[in-house]
């Protein structure tokens, strides 16, 4: 199941910076992000072999993932909250605000064969 995780982060009068090495439980092999989104829906898969950590550098969206034995919501509004995507995790993203910038790390580069986009039932 997928995992939120609090990334360190820095703070002081100059304002905040965000460490992601050493955070991420994977090595980085693809970086992509998500912006302008209308109202719909993204992701609607899993994979075969990718992890994947997501969190909002600004604004807001939700993750829905679902494992084929339970279903969690994931509010994604800091950009201090990463959410870790286990490769059997089905997710959907949704309701993103509109100045949102949802981005990814993956443990592998893109490969069609990966992804899996029937639900579970």
């Amino acid at each position: 199941m997928a995992e939120l995780i609090e990334l360190k982060t820095f703070t002081d009068i100059r304002g905040s910076l965000t460490v992601i090495e050493n955070e991420i439980p994977f090595s980085i092999k693809r970086i992509f992000y998500i912006y302008n989104v209308d109202d719909s829906v993204r992701g609607g898969h899993r994979h075969q072999k990718t992890v994947q950590a997501a969190f909002c550098i600004k604004g807001s969206c939700k993750i829905v993932n679902n494992n084929g034995f339970e279903v969690r919501e994931y509010l994604l509004d800091s950009p201090t909250k990463c959410l870790i995507i286990q490769p059997e995790d089905w997710h959907e993203m949704c309701e993103f605000s509109k100045d949102a910038i949802l981005m990814v790390l993956a443990s592998e580069n893109y490969i069609q064969e990966d992804y899996i986009y029937e639900k579970y039932e």
